[in-house]
Formats: structure tokens, sequence, C-alpha cells
């Protein structure tokens, strides 16, 4: 059943992407090509293996001349982040590529997982105890920290051990992300560049439709009516359970590293919650706007039909996954990382469980503001004799091994691997901002046959033989499943509908955070209207009460510090 329409997905993702955009692709790839070829040549400083101290802290890839090792605060993730049998967080594959390469090791003084690590972070900066280097999750924390004189001016740190291709990475976000970690002229901490991951996806149980008599969806209304007829036909509910519907976060706006949001259907009303809008000349927190109570409305419809979760507001984030991976739902909305979490345990465990993305809604971003909220931030102790370490395994991590490298496979397996990004001594990414579609339109060019394989990079050859493999049937891992699935199938469907990344745009001086006592008046209003408790004009109200209870100020204050917009 999981081979009937591979095949013609890829080759229509193809035949698309050579009529609308195929030879700009072209070009792009050689222009890296060339700045390859340029950087190899011209920075030859760059590519110094071994050397003096002196070298190694002014080159992203100098080695020390004797081993260097750093304490690390470092956030662990579920299931040893799937790393390979024997490999930890001090002995894998990104550690011993970097002792090799520079001579370094971490030494995980701090460690703490996933879903404790902001807490645990907070604790180290209240009683200034931090490591050499340090992730941390938000800029309010980052201010905390600059404020306290805790951590190290990393200027010329950038400037000296950043390579070529790590900074053109940077500048494709534009200043505003470098300019976000500027204090006084001063560059205090090096940011996560978030890679445009797309709209979110629909995701269907195809064996459910097709158990059915269904169709496949054409628009989100399509969707609708197929959860409403598997909790009709109570799919996926033993004797004595109430079937689920659409499978609901209370958060209902999702982050890039989180399903189950309802994204799409505040997509559909061209409304923008949580985020800060342009409205007509003015700025506006997206979450007020009579486009949301419009959507909010429909959700609640939604609700009222079983369509969505009838019990969404009593479920915890990590319940909601568990109703994916043990068969009790068959829709939910997520981004095209899906495949590989959770999807890949249902793959393991129930590999007919069909699981198939629809692109069903067009999200019009452009006259949203982004914010920093899902950037993660790199910091170095104050005093620490070697800042520029930092750097140093960015360049490595994020440019070396993916662009250059000839001995670093076991690296970029790890992509096929899907081994968690926790698994690295910097828990962060970083890439072009239109990294993700670039992957799969390059992998594209090549299965058509109108570029080799090795034309790729390291991490898109990767890629490129898991999906391979899988797609000609000599393996059923779900890790090549989950690199077809993801890297092929849902961004070919992002790529298909035509999908465009839209510049980002800044407030300036101010991410725009919204206090904790907002948003949970926010969360409680809309989870109320939607579940019926509280009537739709009931919004009116919360938005009144928005206002008196801190927003009109920090609405104020945002269109005062960006009097253009």
């Amino acid at each position: 059943m999981k081979t009937k329409w591979k095949l013609p997905v890829i080759l229509g993702c193809i035949v698309s992407m050579m009529l609308s955009g195929c030879s700009s692709v072209s070009r792009e790839t050689d222009k890296s090509e060339t700045s390859t070829e340029t950087e190899n040549t011209a920075s030859a400083k760059e590519t110094v293996r071994t050397g003096t101290w002196e070298t190694a802290a002014q080159t992203p890839y100098g080695a020390y001349p004797e081993l260097v090792t750093y304490t690390l605060g470092q956030m662990s993730g579920a299931n040893n982040s799937n790393l390979p049998d024997g490999d930890t967080y001090e002995d894998n594959a990104y550690t011993r590529y970097l002792r090799k390469m520079l001579n370094i090791q971490n030494k995980n003084v701090y460690m703490e997982r996933e879903d404790r690590y902001d807490e645990f972070v907070n604790i180290l900066v209240k009683d200034q105890t931090l490591p050499d280097v340090l992730v941390v999750s938000d800029r309010e924390t980052l201010k905390e920290l600059v404020d306290n004189d805790l951590v190290a001016d990393l200027s010329e740190v950038y400037e000296n051990c950043t390579s070529k291709r790590i900074k053109e990475m940077f500048e494709s976000y534009g200043s505003d992300l470098l300019d976000s970690v500027r204090f006084n002229g001063k560059l205090m901490a090096i940011p996560e560049t978030v890679t445009d991951h797309g709209p979110r996806l629909m995701w269907l149980r195809k064996d459910w439709i097709e158990e059915l008599g269904l169709e496949e969806p054409k628009t989100l209304e399509d969707a609708f009516d197929i959860v409403e007829a598997f909790t009709e036909n109570r799919m996926g509910t033993e004797d004595g359970e109430d079937p689920i519907g659409l499978v609901c976060d209370t958060d209902l706006v999702g982050s890039t590293s989180s399903s189950y949001s309802v994204d799409p259907v505040f997509d559909k009303f061209h409304a923008s919650p949580q985020r800060w809008i342009n409205q007509n000349g003015e700025i506006v927190y997206g979450s007020l706007t009579e486009e949301t109570k419009n959507a909010l409305s429909y959700l609640h419809e939604l609700y009222e039909r079983g369509v969505l979760d009838q019990n969404f507001a009593l479920r915890a984030q990590n319940n909601l996954r568990d109703l994916v991976v043990n068969g009790n739902c068959g829709a939910f909305f997520g981004l095209w990382w899906t495949p590989n979490n959770p999807l890949m345990d249902v793959y393991e465990t129930d590999p007919e469980a069909d699981w198939q993305p629809y692109y069903l809604q067009e999200a019009d971003w452009q006259n949203v503001y982004d914010t920093f909220r899902d950037n993660k931030y790199v910091v170095v102790r104050k005093g620490y004799e070697h800042p520029e370490i930092v750097m140093k395994i960015i360049s490595v991590l994020f440019d070396y091994t993916r662009y250059g490298a000839q001995d670093a496979d076991e690296v970029n397996a790890y992509f096929a691997l899907n081994v968690d990004p926790t698994a690295r001594p910097l828990v962060i990414n970083i890439d072009y901002n239109e990294a993700t579609f670039q992957i799969t339109k390059d992998i594209q060019i090549v299965m058509s046959g109108m570029r080799k394989e090795t034309d790729l990079s390291a991490i898109e050859k990767s890629y490129y033989d898991a999906a391979e493999k899988f797609i000609q049937g000599r393996s059923e891992t779900a890790e090549d499943w989950a690199a077809y699935e993801s890297r092929l199938a849902a961004v070919g469907r992002l790529i298909e509908g035509n999908y465009r990344t839209t510049a980002k745009r800044y407030l300036d001086d101010s991410d725009g955070e919204i206090p904790k006592s907002l948003q949970q008046l926010e969360k409680d209003s809309f989870i109320q209207i939607i579940m019926g408790v509280q009537p739709v004009d009931y919004f009116d109200e919360f938005v009144k009460e928005w206002y008196e209870q801190g927003g009109e100020e920090l609405t104020e204050q945002l269109r005062k510090s960006n009097p253009g917009e």
C-alpha cells in the first residue's frame, strides 16, 4: 500500500519544478560550486589543520596544538537522542570529528533533558555558575546574561573564525538576525538560524481513507469531512472508547519544533494569532483581529461536529504523540519533518498505517513580523580562554563536514539515521534560510537525471541515498522511510503547491514578547470559545481585557519604537 504513489509524486514534483523554477535552482547550485572553489583557493588559511595557538585562535579550521577541553551545558534528548549503540554525548560522530579536526573535546558538566532544559539554564544563570559554553533558548535569558556581565564579546571571534559560507548563511536572513544579539555594538552570542520550514501539512491516514471508500482531499474542508467520517466510523477505536478527531494542542499555534497545532485553520481566515502584524500601516497583535475571531468561530464549528478532538483541552503534549503512535487517531497538522517524529515510531510498530501529507491552504505571511521566539543562542562564559571555539565548531559542523570534507561520512550518516540534534555539542542548526526546499530540489534534479550525484552536498547525498534505497525496495528501515517521506514526499508537496519563502521582517528593538499573564488570558479565552463554554462574541470581551491588562501599553511601546510601520 505504501508504494502506490511514491514515484509519481517524485516525478510530478520534478516536472513541476522543471516548468516553474528548475533553471533558477541550477543557477543557485552553480553559485554554490563557484563559492566553494573560490573558498578553497583564495582562503587557504581556513583549511589549516595543524599549527600554533595563534593560528588556531584566528582561523575557522585551525587545530589546537594540544587537546582543548571545554565544559558544556548539554541538552539531552529522548532515547539517548537516537544515537547509535555505544555512542554518548561526549563520544559520538560529532565529538570524534571535532577532536580529529580541531583537537577539542567537550566535558558535559551539566546535563538536562530537553523538556526541563530551560529551567535548568535559569538556575545556572541565577547562580552565575556557567560552563565554558552554553546554549540558551530565549532572548530574555540572553539579556540577563549580558546585563550581569557573564558572557564574552564574540565580535572578533565571529570575524576571524567563521567560514565564508557560514557568514553567507547568516546573511541570507538579512542583518536583523545578527543585530538581535548585538548589545552596545558588541556581538554577545551566536544566534541559531531558524530555517523556513514552510506551512503545516495535514497528515491523514490514507489507508483509512481507502478503507472507507473516500476521495483524497483537495481542500481543507474536504480534509475535515474525512476526519468527521473517521470519527463517525469509529476508526482506531476499541469498544468502550470515544473516537478521536483532529489531534490538537491547547497552544493552538505551533513553533518550528512542534506538531498538533491548528495554524492552517487560522491561515484559511488570513489570521495570524500570537504574532505581531502590520494592519493598514499600523502594528497590531494578530490575536486581536476580526480574522482571528472568525477562525475561532470555525474551530468551534469543527468542535461541535466532532472533527476536533473533544478532549483536546485535557491532553498533555506527550499524550498527543501517544494518540498518533498507538493508532488512536487519523489526523493532525505537522511540519515536513513529521515522519521523523512521531511517524517513524508508527512505521516501526505498524507499517501498514499509511500516513500521508496534504498541502491544502496558502499561508500569507506578507504582513507578519517574525520574532526570535524559536531561536536558540550560543554564549561563552566571560573569561574563558578560547571563546573562538564556538565559531570553529559551527564552521566545522555546518560547513566543512557538509560541503568540503572527504572524511565526514559518519557525521553525515546521522541525518539519515534520524539522530536528534540534541546529540550535537551545540544544540542548534545553522543553514541558509531556504535550505529545506533547496535540499529537496537538488535531490529531485539528480533523480531526474539532469545532474550527477557528485553535485550533491554531503547532507543531500545522505538523504538521497536513504530515499533511493527506500524507493527501490532495497531497505525497509524506518530511517530510510522517514528520509523519503520527509525530504521528498512532504517537502515535495510544498514545492508542487508553489509555496514560496517570504522575506523575514522584524520589529526594531524588541521581539514583542507577550507577558505570561496575557498569554494565559488568550489561551483560556480561545479554548473556552472553541469548546462553547463562552459564545464567540466573548472574543470582544477578551480583546478589551487584553488591552486593559497591559496590552495597550505594550502595543504603544512597539509602535513608538517602529514609527515607520
